[in-house]
């Protein structure tokens, strides 16, 4: 049998599409959903089982969330749920806030010459968003349309796809830390400050509106971590902390 933490219904696979990336995506959704806690052990066997597939697509989805580091694989042995990275997460706030910060100054340089619809449109169903009662795993996907959007004005979603990579770290942050009353509120009132600097030509308010809203998640790591201790990687290397406590969710039975 197959102890499965995973709703059934996100096991379903389009057989019409490669297996691996589903499986991939599946299981990347649940970790930086914080479903799938650090520590999680992640048995391959268990998990071909689960998703009805050899144990090759598994392998090579749980290798591309290993590039990412969102699990740590010990070969021959196990594949756990990686803790939250702090190092890897302000490398990649780093990056991001130069790229966003250069997308929204190329825009707001000549706001005319771009089409900003789809931008405003996805702001306007976040904003609608924040009331909703299941609004905590519906916001997260607007949020990311917002940025997206943002990148596709300039025709370089491929750089978005490039920081999207990278950010499982920060997604796990930002998840725990949405749960503050006025943070959604705030994302938003963040999101239109950054348009709004935009449509006018501001280009330095708008690269400023940019580098503030990027930097409010990060401000209150430390909050964070205090808070929920036990989802961030301790001194002694690479998962040190990781396994202990946790209760095996993929595993023969």
């Amino acid at each position: 049998m197959f102890a499965q933490a995973i709703p059934q219904e996100s096991l379903r696979l389009d057989r019409r599409l490669p297996v691996a990336a589903q499986i991939f995506n599946i299981l990347r959704d649940q970790i930086v959903s914080l479903k799938l806690s650090p520590g999680t052990p992640l048995a391959r066997p268990a998990l071909a089982e689960g998703f009805g597939v050899s144990q090759t697509p598994i392998r090579d989805a749980l290798l591309r969330l290993e590039q990412e580091g969102l699990v740590i694989v010990h070969p021959q042995s196990s594949t756990l749920v990686a803790p939250i990275d702090i190092d890897q997460a302000f490398e990649t706030r780093f990056l991001r806030t130069s790229l966003e910060s250069e997308v929204a100054r190329t825009i707001a340089g000549n706001p005319r010459d771009y089409d900003l619809g789809a931008v405003a449109l996805v702001l306007d169903e976040m904003a609608l968003l924040t009331t909703r009662p299941d609004r905590m795993s519906v916001f997260h996907p607007k949020d990311q349309a917002f940025h997206r959007a943002l990148f596709a004005v300039i025709g370089r979603e491929g750089l978005w796809d490039l920081i999207e990579q990278r950010s499982g770290n920060n997604d796990r942050i930002r998840n725990l830390h949405l749960v503050v009353p006025g943070r959604l509120e705030q994302i938003v009132s963040d999101h239109r400050a950054i348009l709004d600097a935009i449509v006018a030509g501001d280009v330095d308010g708008a690269d400023a509106a940019v580098r503030l809203h990027l930097s409010r998640a990060l401000a209150t790591i430390e909050e964070v971590r205090e808070k929920h201790p036990q989802y961030f990687r301790q001194a002694g290397g690479p998962g040190a902390s990781a396994g202990a406590g946790w209760t095996p969710i993929f595993r023969p039975a």
